[in-house]
C-alpha cells in the first residue's frame, strides 16, 4: 500500500493520475428518456436490471417504515433522535421571514418568502446506508415548511429500502418513501410516473450517475448542487497533535468513495513520514480497505508545504468541502480561509462530528464548488418573491426618469406604460 508524501502543493498537483472517467452522459440520458416516456414500465425495468428485485408496490407502506421504527434497537433509537434535534436547533436559526417595508407616500417594497411546492429527497443506498442524509436534508425542508417531501432509495433483496432508512423516515414523520434508487428514481421525480407524482426540486447525494442525472434533469426542476466525491483537507502546524487523530481523520473520507480526497498538509516533515508509516500499517487491515487504497492511488496524499502563507493560499485555491484547522491558534487562521464548505476547528473536532451530530448540515459543496456555493440549508427549500406597490406619490415623482431610462434602452412600450399612467394622474 503506497501512502504518498509530496514536498509542496506543485509535486501534488503533477502526480494525480489522470484516469479515463466512464462517460455516464448517454447512458442516463438513455435512461431518463425512458422514464420520460414509459413511467413505471421503466422503473420495473431498470429495478430488475439493477437491484435484482421488484417491489410490490413503489411506494412503502406506513406500516413497514414503523416496523422498521419499533425494531430499532433502543440506544440507536436516542442518538438517531439527539441528532435529530441538533439538526433541527441549528437549521431554525437560518429560517428568514417575508418582509415589507412601508414608505410615509404609501409605497411599499418588500419580499415574500414561499416554500416550494415539493422536495424530492434521494438517499443513498450502494455501498453504506446513510441515515445521516435523510436527517439532514428532510428537517431543513420540514422547518422551511414544505408541504410535500418524497423520499426515494434503492429496495434491497426485500423490495424495500433499508431498515434504518425506513426507520429514520418514521422518525422525521415523513410518510412517502418509495423503494426505488438510481437514474430512474430521479427520472420519477423529476417527470412523474403512474406511481411517483413529480416534484420541484430534488436534493441528496448519489453515485456519478445520479449525479449526471440531476444535472441533466435540472431546468425540469431544481437540484441542490453538482455533487462530486467527498473530501477531505487537514492543515496542520503542530507536532503535539496525535498521529491517530491524523490518521483517523484522513481515513473517515478515503473510505467514502474510491474517488474520494484524502489530504494532509502540515509544515513537519518528520510528522508526515510517521502518519505514512501507521496509514501503510493500518489500511491493509480496515473493512472498507479496496475503497481506501483506491482513494489514496488517486486524489489522497501527504502534503509538506513550505509554510502556513501557501498553505492558505492553496486551501482558498482548491477551496475543499471539509477543512480541519489544527493549527496552533486555529480562531487566529479562521480569516485566512475563504472558500471551503465546512470549517472544523481544532483537535476536539474531528469531521464525523459533523456528518452525525453537531447540527450544521453535511451535504457540502465539493469539487472546488465551495468558491460559490454554500451548505445544503433551509434557503435552498424556499424562494423569495419581490414584493411593490406603488403609490401614486411616488410614480408621479419618478415616472420621468423610468421613461427616459426605458427610452434609452429603445423600449419604447416600457416608456408608454409609464406615460399613460402619467397622463392619468
Amino acid at each position: 500500500m503506497q501512502v504518498k508524501i509530496h514536498k509542496g502543493f506543485d509535486s501534488f498537483s503533477k502526480s494525480i493520475e489522470s484516469e479515463a472517467k466512464t462517460d455516464v452522459s448517454g447512458t442516463v440520458q438513455e435512461i431518463l428518456a425512458d422514464v420520460r416516456k414509459n413511467g413505471d414500465a421503466a422503473l420495473q425495468k431498470y429495478t430488475e436490471k439493477f437491484d435484482k428485485v421488484i417491489p410490490e408496490s413503489w411506494l412503502v407502506p406506513e406500516s413497514a417504515m414503523e416496523e422498521a421504527l419499533d425494531n430499532l434497537e433502543e440506544e440507536l433509537y436516542y442518538v438517531l433522535q439527539e441528532a435529530s434535534d441538533n439538526i433541527m436547533i441549528f437549521h431554525e436559526r437560518q429560517k428568514t421571514d417575508s418582509q415589507l417595508d412601508f414608505s410615509q407616500d404609501g409605497t411599499i417594497l418588500g419580499w415574500k418568502v414561499t416554500p416550494v411546492d415539493s422536495a424530492g429527497i434521494y438517499i443513498p443506498g450502494g455501498r453504506a446506508v446513510y441515515p445521516s442524509t435523510l436527517l439532514m436534508n428532510a428537517i431543513p425542508a420540514q422547518i422551511a415548511e414544505v408541504p410535500r417531501i418524497v423520499l426515494v432509495s434503492p429496495p434491497g433483496p426485500s423490495g424495500l429500502p433499508h431498515p434504518l432508512v425506513m426507520a429514520t423516515a418514521a422518525l422525521t414523520g415523513i410518510k412517502e418513501l418509495y423503494a426505488v434508487g438510481g437514474v430512474q428514481s430521479i427520472g420519477a421525480l423529476a417527470y412523474g410516473t403512474e406511481s411517483i407524482e413529480k416534484v420541484v426540486k430534488i436534493t441528496g447525494p448519489g453515485n456519478a450517475y445520479v449525479a449526471e442525472a440531476k444535472r441533466q434533469v435540472y431546468g425540469t426542476v431544481g437540484i441542490d448542487s453538482f455533487a462530486g466525491p467527498s473530501e477531505i483537507m487537514i492543515v496542520c502546524d503542530r507536532d503535539d497533535i496525535p498521529v491517530e487523530y491524523l490518521v483517523r481523520d484522513m481515513l473517515s473520507q478515503a473510505e467514502h468513495d474510491p474517488d474520494a480526497g484524502a489530504l494532509l498538509v502540515t509544515t513537519s516533515e518528520h510528522q508526515a513520514k510517521k502518519v505514512a508509516v501507521r496509514l501503510k500499517k493500518l489500511i491493509p487491515t480496515l473493512p472498507r480497505r479496496e475503497i481506501i487504497e483506491a482513494s489514496f492511488r488517486g486524489r489522497s496524499a501527504i502534503i509538506v508545504a513550505h509554510d502556513m502563507e501557501e498553505i492558505f493560499e492553496v486551501v482558498n485555491e482548491l477551496a475543499p468541502e471539509h477543512l480541519e484547522v489544527l493549527t496552533k491558534d486555529p480562531f487566529d487562521d479562521l480569516h485566512r480561509v475563504r472558500n471551503a464548505g465546512a470549517i472544523f476547528l481544532g483537535p476536539n473536532t474531528p469531521e464525523p462530528v459533523g456528518d452525525y451530530f453537531a447540527g450544521p448540515n453535511h451535504t457540502l459543496p465539493t469539487s472546488g464548488c465551495a468558491k460559490f456555493s454554500s451548505p445544503l440549508g433551509v434557503q435552498d427549500f424556499v424562494k423569495s418573491s419581490s414584493v411593490i406597490s406603488y403609490s401614486a406619490h411616488r410614480l408621479q415623482s419618478q415616472a420621468e426618469q423610468i421613461i427616459r431610462f426605458a427610452e434609452e434602452e429603445e423600449l419604447f412600450s416600457h416608456a408608454a406604460a409609464i406615460q399613460a399612467r402619467l397622463d392619468n394622474l
